[in-house]
């Protein structure tokens, strides 16, 4: 079994390529000057945020389900309790690119940690990274120098509000190029709609609603193969609807119908439907709706 190595700190990963720490929560390394393990495979179990950004092919990345072929101008997000086995193609290849790692006590107290959370793509399988254009990669390379300039520098009372601002502008730029990435698959992304909406079909005309209860967005995304921060966003583009609603919508559009058959009472169509409690589906019905389930029923 290989042995996983334990990246708490960010010297913990400097020591792993035999780089010289200057700063004991942050730093951006030049992959091409790193020494590279002789072992084919490497599990790392981050106990920090890195930013891979990967210029040539140089082997897989595993996290999770699924492994990536990294590809030029691809940057992976990786948050603190992931656990990711690089597999080199062959023994002591070496990598080109950059990384950027910084420990979450470095942001603690600042705009960006209290807004960590919503850069969703730190939860995105690998399978899901992204790929960036020349220009898109001059803007993040132009990031990680200047965090690195300043983490080159003496540390004063302005570095680390500096490498913070940097690597949350940093962040912000990935939020646009992602949503540029979006766009461009429309195609792709066009035929994940169609599955999901698939997806739905067969699982309201399925008796699991009965069994199972009503279905998160967690197994949609697990039946798409993506993971469900990755999920989510995607159907918000392309719909303007988060992908609960789009469940919701989905759900109260199938109720309408039943409603019509007047042979079952209210309560056993919201069995029917998923719901443990017959109350819960006379709210969602009047929150989407404006009436409930009755009053649609007598109304039409």
């Amino acid at each position: 079994m290989n042995k996983i190595f334990k990246l708490d700190n960010v010297s913990d990963y400097n020591k792993l390529v035999d780089v010289e720490t200057l700063h004991p929560l942050v730093s951006v390394i030049d992959l091409s000057k790193t020494i590279n393990s002789d072992r084919p495979h490497t599990h790392l179990n981050f106990g920090i945020y890195a930013i891979f950004l990967k210029d040539l092919v140089c082997g897989e990345l595993g996290y999770g389900r699924g492994t990536y072929d990294y590809q030029e101008g691809t940057l992976v997000f990786i948050a603190p309790g992931q656990v990711v086995q690089i597999t080199r193609r062959e023994p002591g290849e070496q990598g080109k690119g950059w990384v950027l790692l910084f420990h979450p006590d470095l942001i603690h107290g600042t705009s960006l940690g209290r807004s960590i959370r919503d850069y969703s793509f730190f939860s995105y399988d690998t399978n899901e990274a992204l790929h960036i254009s020349e220009r898109e990669r001059k803007i993040v390379t132009e990031c990680f120098s200047k965090i690195a300039y300043e983490i080159e520098q003496r540390i004063d009372k302005h570095s680390r509000k500096l490498i913070v601002s940097n690597i949350h502008l940093f962040l912000d730029y990935c939020i646009r190029f992602y949503d540029r990435q979006f766009l461009t698959r429309v195609t792709p992304n066009k035929g994940i709609i169609e599955k999901f909406e698939s997806e739905l079909e067969d699982y309201f005309s399925s008796e699991k609603p009965s069994t199972d209860g009503l279905p998160s967005v967690g197994y949609f995304a697990e039946k798409l193969h993506l993971s469900s921060n990755y999920f989510g966003d995607l159907i918000k583009r392309e719909t303007g609807k988060s992908a609960l609603e789009y469940i919701h919508l989905k759900l109260i559009n199938i109720a309408k119908e039943k409603i019509f058959d007047t042979s079952k009472s209210i309560s056993e169509i919201s069995f029917e439907l998923g719901f443990k409690y017959p109350q819960h589906f006379t709210r969602l019905f009047k929150n989407e709706t404006g009436y409930t389930p009755n009053e649609y029923r007598i109304l039409n």
